[in-house]
């Protein structure tokens, strides 16, 4: 996915969020703009945004000499879902449909995401839930995923925001239980970037006990496969089905060979305009692999 003029307020904004987060000082939030009008004015918009997000939070970090300024917010994500995933584990086992239910959660999840709303509450993170059980789904994109997952012999599974990926956990978990998933790889970011989550968060979340977790070896908040290691590529050569987190992924996953599933909230209008969803929507995206000739998608009301 290409970048847009529209993306532009957006990364100013978490410009100057993340320079506030470090320093307490005018002049150094003022310094940060300016240099980050100079990279959006560089800005090659073939690329997709990750890039820009990329490029901004290298600057953000070289000069203020914080290496991570999500990291208690993180900690706090992670903590916070953590406490709430045996009343979720049960409301799953309990549910007519153990599978979607835990999709469903694990789409709503995708709300915590410091780089749309650095501010986000437990009210918020509990409205999604209620809005993903109450939100009308396609049920035949989701039966085309559960066939999809009966089916696939390795899956890489694109992690997104510390907090949403114990929804992950969960989802990964209910899916080998009732589906019988076997080989399943999550990747995480390789170096910190916004709240985005890295080895260390994923494993206080405990993603380390139902699928191998690895790094992309990346510093961009999605996955730009220039920068991405040897070992995410091999894992993504390997994988016959592809599950895909958040917008950032989106952004930078949504040209893949194989069958991919897209889970995630439209939080901008160009993600929305993008997908063929609108603003705010809870999505489940399936875009068809190389060998079939059409994609489906569905969208929450």
């Amino acid at each position: 996915m290409k970048t847009y003029p529209d993306c532009i307020p957006c990364f100013l904004r978490q410009s100057l969020e993340a320079a506030r987060l470090v320093s307490d000082d005018p002049a150094f939030h003022e310094k940060i703009l300016r240099r980050a009008l100079i990279i959006a004015s560089k800005m090659d918009y073939s690329s997709p945004p990750p890039a820009m997000g990329r490029d901004i939070h290298r600057l953000i970090c070289s000069l203020s000499g914080v290496e991570d300024p999500y990291h208690q917010a993180k900690v706090r994500s992670n903590e916070y879902i953590l406490g709430l995933l045996p009343k979720l584990r049960k409301q799953v086992a309990e549910s007519e449909d153990p599978f979607q239910t835990a999709l469903r959660f694990a789409v709503a999840g995708n709300v915590i995401d410091f780089g749309v709303k650095i501010d986000l509450s437990e009210s918020d993170i509990e409205n999604a839930l209620h809005q993903c059980l109450e939100a009308e789904l396609d049920e035949e994109v989701i039966n085309l995923f559960r066939e999809a997952l009966k089916n696939a012999t390795s899956i890489l599974y694109a992690g997104d925001n510390a907090g949403e990926i114990v929804f992950d956990r969960l989802f990964i978990e209910t899916i080998q239980e009732v589906l019988g998933v076997s080989e399943i790889t999550f990747a995480v970011r390789g170096v910190p970037i916004l709240n985005d989550a890295t080895l260390e968060d994923a494993r206080q979340a405990g993603l380390h006990e139902v699928a191998e977790v690895i790094s992309n070896g990346s510093d961009a908040p999605g996955n730009l496969l220039p920068d991405c290691s040897p070992q995410f590529h091999e894992r993504l050569q390997r994988a016959d089905l592809i599950i895909s987190k958040g917008q950032g992924n989106y952004e930078t996953l949504s040209e893949l060979p194989q069958e991919t599933y897209f889970l995630l909230k439209a939080k901008c209008a160009v993600i929305a305009r993008e997908v063929g969803v609108r603003e705010g929507d809870l999505c489940v995206i399936r875009k068809a692999g190389e060998t079939e000739s059409s994609a489906a998608g569905t969208r929450s009301n």
